[in-house]
């Protein structure tokens, strides 16, 4: 409302919506009608979610469509404004009212309670994606040691903090660089943009999940993990059971098994995958970059399930323990590496600025002197931000090597867990002022999804 007060309205609509639906069909032993009113909240709730943040993909989409084969159509964009999170309340809205109607949970009696469940601050904006079942029972819960989810939840707040602002943010400079001056570059700079995009996204989205969970437990409220070490991947398949739980998990259980799931034959279970990367693709924003993305996961993820039987025959035959380190770390870095190759697709501006970064990236590799000249110029890192990133690394590995994200080990003495706080959140200060000093952008990548 600070923003736009008129966009209040959309949350409240839906709010309002899915709450009596799901009263309706609590209080309705007729099948027909509980399927009715289950349609019709989730008709309203996606209905919103299609006008705002596709109704000028779509239309561009079929006026290109159309041109193409001949017509003669203009486009003059809609100006419609995106509401912030939309996309996250609307999953939220929408899993709550088939899990009534699915009967694995109540329907909530007081609207204030369910609202606080559509509305609550701390994830309303970027998630996590939770579900009712999960969340409103602590809602209404007055028991907790205070103290100890206060502690934990600033450490954890601390954490975000330092991923996002300290390292994602500081990274931004170089990847908008790169990407937003796509044609001025070569294929060694979209290699680094790639490698450091791979970083900014994760820290920018964990870093957020981290604020959001920890201001969460600073209320008593354990939010859903998010991330998992998601580079640490053996695969496209657990890459996603690590990256956007919440979201994944989500796809999982309202698209996914619907259509049969794995239980089904290989065509069909190729179909199912494709159809839920697709949304994916889709949910992540109205462009065909993010369309794009969403299908190369989908087509490695479906390659990936085709051959894991031949690899297992393959380290059956030649006798390999696939749990080795060595197996391992192969598997980690291919799988890194295809992840990153489809960060461009996620990262590019428009089609034609992808089409160029994988152009240049695949071809243009003549090193000489003009093109480490070119790399210099683009890159340009001031001392500040060469010296705030390598110590914001290694102060989230000294928190995760004495455990204060969850849980302080006591064999950790006090004075220098209290000077490592003070140090990161001294560093988190600083890299905050350097940036509105430099007038450098700061907004999370998330909130326009």
């Amino acid at each position: 409302m600070w923003w736009n007060w008129k966009l209040i309205f959309l949350i409240l609509i839906t709010t309002l919506v899915s709450y009596t639906a799901g009263i309706g069909i609590r209080n309705t032993d007729k099948i027909a009608i509980k399927r009715l009113l289950m349609i019709l909240s989730i008709t309203v709730s996606l209905g919103i979610l299609i006008f705002f943040k596709y109704a000028n993909f779509i239309v561009e989409s079929f006026i290109l469509g159309i041109n193409s084969l001949g017509g003669g159509l203009t486009f003059d964009a809609i100006n419609i404004i995106l509401p912030v999170g939309i996309s996250f309340y609307t999953f939220q809205t929408l899993s709550y009212v088939i899990d009534i109607y699915k009967g694995k949970i109540e329907a909530e009696e007081n609207p204030f309670y369910y609202a606080l469940y559509v509305s609550f601050f701390p994830q309303l904006v970027a998630g996590p994606i939770e579900r009712s079942g999960d969340l409103l029972p602590q809602l209404k819960n007055k028991e907790g040691n205070h103290y100890q989810n206060l502690s934990i939840g600033l450490k954890q707040m601390l954490v975000g903090f330092i991923k996002k602002i300290a390292i994602a943010d500081m990274v931004a400079v170089y990847v908008n660089n790169i990407f937003n001056n796509i044609d001025n570059t070569n294929g060694l700079l979209v290699l680094v943009g790639t490698i450091l995009f791979s970083i900014q996204i994760l820290c920018d989205f964990s870093g957020y999940s981290d604020i959001a969970i920890g201001c969460a437990r600073c209320f008593n409220i354990k939010l859903s993990k998010n991330f998992d070490k998601p580079y640490s991947a053996i695969s496209i398949k657990d890459f996603w059971n690590r990256w956007h739980i919440t979201l994944s998990t989500w796809f999982r259980d309202y698209v996914y098994f619907p259509m049969g799931g794995s239980r089904v034959n290989k065509v069909r279970l190729c179909i199912n995958i494709l159809v839920v990367f697709l949304l994916s693709g889709i949910w992540h924003g109205a462009a065909w970059t993010f369309i794009l993305w969403g299908l190369m996961h989908g087509i490695m993820r479906i390659i990936g399930q085709l051959i894991e039987p031949l690899r297992e025959k393959a380290y059956n035959k030649w006798n390999i323990n696939k749990d080795s380190i060595f197996i391992k770390i192969i598997r980690i870095s291919i799988t890194y590496i295809l992840v990153s190759l489809t960060w461009i697709a996620f990262r590019s501006n428009s089609l034609a600025e992808m089409a160029t970064a994988y152009r240049l990236l695949f071809s243009s590799w003549n090193l000489n002197g003009e093109y480490f000249n070119t790399f210099k110029n683009i890159l340009n890192m001031p001392l500040e931000m060469a010296i705030y990133i390598p110590i914001a690394i290694l102060g989230l590995k000294f928190i995760d090597l004495i455990r204060i994200e969850f849980k302080e080990s006591k064999m950790t003495p006090y004075v220098l867990r209290k000077v490592l706080y003070t140090v990161l959140i001294l560093l988190v200060m600083g890299c905050f002022i350097y940036q509105k000093s430099s007038n450098i952008e700061s907004a999370f990548i998330y909130f326009q999804f």
